[in-house]
């Protein structure tokens, strides 16, 4: 414990009338003033601190804290009370330790003191469950007592800590103002992205899903959608949208009330002042559904989802248009790649005609030569064959080869073509060598159709 250091002023006493100056001599002169450590042991003690006690049992825990912290001793009391054990049975090792605001937070002014802090739930807050409630009120009880504070601090009235915790309990435990208590927790952030900020989007999944997940604990509505990620299905987007937009939250305003009703000094002033409140908490409930739209109107923008879906519902609204843009522009490509072939067909027909005309044309000459070359062998195989007569002692009348030529012609004309022309010039040569040319020739002239003049 430490002593409380006092400097005590006096003056010596005056010399008896009776002894002159020239007795008095100095012996030595005063010694140094040293520091030294006391211990608080004996009746000198136990004398100091009953007389310390009565001398302070007038002021409060506040006050002494207050004078502790202005001596620079407030940081050792803190030291040793979040050294202090419950008992030898519980672990203390994760019980959060008490600060210099905490023991120096006056009681009356609780709305302002940190509820979870105070009762050593601040990790969890919101998640505390009731039996975390319990078991921790229940720590902090054994340990900040008043008489154990008293044991510390020196002083009689030591319980501004415990009406802290008490009242933290009384929040905590109790459902409604609970929720009351959270839905203006401080150490809840409600900062929303800045689109105004550096460097702005940030990665958007990693900027926003933390920021709707910490959002969601506030509504009414459970479980609530998530934000997924850039392969969420559009109807999962779509819908977790949709679920913002009509975000049900129960956050009240009621622990920020200004002024308590209940302290109204007639019912008019009641009256007054719940309307005040009331008007407070609607334009607090206002203001905060009007920050929750902005996050979602931030959040759509700079999703890369719902651009990607605008660009797939342009090209959905102009599919008609684009179809039509493209059937004529097939139509376009069809009619000019016919044209093309035709253009290519035609000049390929032209081209084998051509080649045709020219084949013709050679094969016509060359039936023509074959046709002359043939009617020159009959007439050369006649005239050389005494024009195909009986007797061929006797030499032909003028009359009898014109008559013999007359048949031959009759014979050519008959068979135009060299092939029939060869044939008969086969046949007459066949028949030449078999001695019966004259017969064959003979009848090849009667078998002719009769003629036509």
């Amino acid at each position: 414990m430490p002593v409380a250091q006092e400097t005590i002023a006096f003056t010596l006493p005056s010399l008896p009338a009776d002894v002159s100056k020239e007795l008095a001599k100095v012996h030595s002169s005063l010694s140094e003033f040293k520091e030294q450590t006391i211990s608080p042991v004996g009746i000198y003690a136990e004398h100091y601190s009953q007389n310390f006690s009565q001398a302070s049992s007038t002021n409060t825990s506040a006050d002494y804290l207050s004078d502790m912290s202005a001596q620079g001793h407030l940081d050792e009391i803190t030291n040793r009370l979040n050294g202090l054990s419950v008992s030898e049975d519980d672990d203390d090792s994760s019980d959060e330790e008490v600060t210099r605001d905490m023991l120096l937070h006056d009681p009356k002014e609780w709305k302002e003191q940190d509820h979870y802090a105070v009762m050593g739930l601040s990790k969890l807050r919101f998640n505390a469950t009731l039996d975390d409630v319990v078991k921790q009120h229940r720590k902090r009880v054994l340990k900040y007592h008043p008489d154990k504070m008293a044991a510390i601090l020196g002083t009689a009235n030591n319980d501004s800590f415990f009406k802290c915790i008490q009242k933290a309990y009384e929040i905590l435990t109790d459902p409604v103002k609970r929720r009351q208590w959270d839905s203006v927790d401080p150490a809840v952030s409600t900062e929303i992205p800045n689109p105004k900020a550096k460097g702005y989007p940030w990665e958007f999944f990693e900027t926003y899903g933390p920021i709707f997940e910490r959002e969601s604990r506030y509504s009414n509505i459970q479980p609530v959608p998530l934000l997924g990620d850039s392969e969420s299905p559009r109807e999962d987007v779509e819908n977790f949208y949709n679920f913002w937009y009509n975000f049900d939250s129960w956050r009240s305003f009621e622990y920020l009330d200004k002024e308590d009703a209940e302290g109204a000094d007639n019912r008019d002033n009641k009256r007054y002042i719940e309307k005040k409140n009331k008007a407070a908490r609607a334009k607090a409930k206002k203001d905060d559904n009007a920050r929750v739209h902005k996050l979602v109107d931030q959040a759509i923008k700079a999703d890369p989802r719902m651009a990607r879906f605008k660009e797939e519902d342009k090209k959905r609204r102009n599919a008609k248009k684009y179809q039509k843009q493209e059937e004529e522009r097939k139509a376009l490509e069809a009619k000019k790649k016919a044209e093309e072939e035709a253009k290519l067909a035609a000049e390929k027909a032209e081209a084998e005609a051509k080649v045709a005309r020219e084949s013709a044309k050679r094969d016509k000459e060359a039936t023509k030569k074959a046709i002359k070359k043939e009617k020159k062998s009959l007439k050369n195989l006649i005239k050389g064959n005494n024009y195909f007569l009986a007797s061929s002692e006797e030499d032909p009348t003028p009359e009898q080869i014109g008559a013999q030529l007359e048949k031959l012609d009759r014979l050519i004309e008959t068979n135009k073509d060299a092939v029939a022309l060869e044939t008969l010039r086969v046949k007459l040569e066949a028949a030449l060598a078999a001695g019966n040319v004259v017969d064959v020739f003979e009848a090849e002239y009667v078998a002719l159709p009769p003629s036509s003049e």
